[in-house]
């Protein structure tokens, strides 16, 4: 692969053949890169996994004769997926040694993936947490048909298995997403005032607003990786995570604020500690109530809530 860059090129242009402008694998990789990184990321639900995908994805797109490739995109996305189920294999390793809770790597989302109504359920991470509970092959496949509408023998080929075989996961991955995923249809609208409503709550350390605000069945999430405190457990039930917020969020005077961010294409919370970044909190709201509270608190795990990550599908 001599004259080809080692690093994957970005949108920006970067990795430039010798010529005046991007050599032709370089502007198809380029014109599709958000995509590919979307379909990496819903796969693994790690951005830094997913970067680190789209970096294998170039170092062998840029050693193929394009003259032989029919369908670019779909060569890419072939690409993409076979290094993302690779990476799946090494992620559940290092999962069964995670200390407490794993949680999804949020991404700070730019106000047109919230406007792309299927794109933003599929990464919120109330989703991305379904996902976790497919095997990888029903991950690949559900994510490939039912978010980027891939047609089966596209799939077949970039999971290695027949058309035939691909319906069959393909039906039992939708059944499985179909049990678990949000119970009803939430506006934008009502998303926006159930979350001003809980960070209202969340400010006072009030906890009849709280209370009023979370669902019965609320369950809470928190992802320290060992590094910062967070609760080792799942906790389940409106009285307990009510009480547990208003003792533990309270305090947000002064140093710390409660900010309102687009998270994974849905509003969400970012708690600043002297200006810094400390806990990321993404909600899942059903019928007008959070269901769901998933605070990332891990460092390794806020490095893409410093600018907006461009989503494709």
């Amino acid at each position: 692969m001599s004259g080809t860059s080692q690093t994957a090129p970005d949108d920006h242009g970067s990795g430039r053949g010798r010529g005046d402008g991007p050599d032709p694998a370089t502007e198809s990789f380029v014109a599709h890169r958000n995509l590919l990184f979307t379909v990496a990321y819903e796969m693994l639900g790690s951005a830094a996994d997913a970067e680190d995908v789209l970096q294998e994805t170039w170092l062998r797109w840029a050693g193929v004769d394009l003259a032989t490739v029919r369908d670019q995109r779909a060569y890419l996305v072939r690409i993409t997926t076979r290094q993302a189920l690779s990476r799946l294999r090494v992620l559940g390793r290092r999962k069964e040694s995670y200390v407490g809770p794993w949680l999804p790597e949020p991404l700070l989302t730019a106000p047109d993936v919230a406007d792309d109504v299927e794109l933003a359920d599929s990464v919120s991470m109330a989703m991305l947490l379904v996902l976790e509970t497919l095997a990888p092959a029903e991950r690949a496949v559900f994510v490939l048909r039912e978010v980027f509408d891939l047609g089966y023998d596209e799939i077949a080929e970039a999971v290695d298995k027949s058309p035939a075989a691909v319906r069959q996961i393909a039906h039992r991955a939708r059944a499985h997403v179909a049990a678990r995923r949000p119970r009803g249809g939430v506006s934008a609208a009502e998303t926006r005032d159930a979350v001003d409503a809980f960070r209202r709550a969340a400010e006072t350390g009030d906890l009849q607003s709280l209370l009023d605000i979370l669902a019965p069945d609320v369950v809470y999430l928190g992802d320290g990786g060992g590094v910062k405190q967070a609760v080792p457990r799942p906790i389940v039930g409106a009285d307990k995570v009510g009480r547990l917020l208003s003792a533990g969020l309270g305090w947000i005077t002064g140093a710390a604020t409660l900010e309102p961010a687009q998270v994974n294409g849905y509003p969400a919370l970012i708690l600043r500690v002297n200006g810094e970044i400390d806990t990321v909190v993404a909600l899942r709201i059903d019928d007008g109530l959070v269901t769901g509270l998933y605070a990332v608190r891990n460092p390794e795990k806020l490095s893409h809530m410093q600018r907006e990550t461009a989503l494709r599908r």
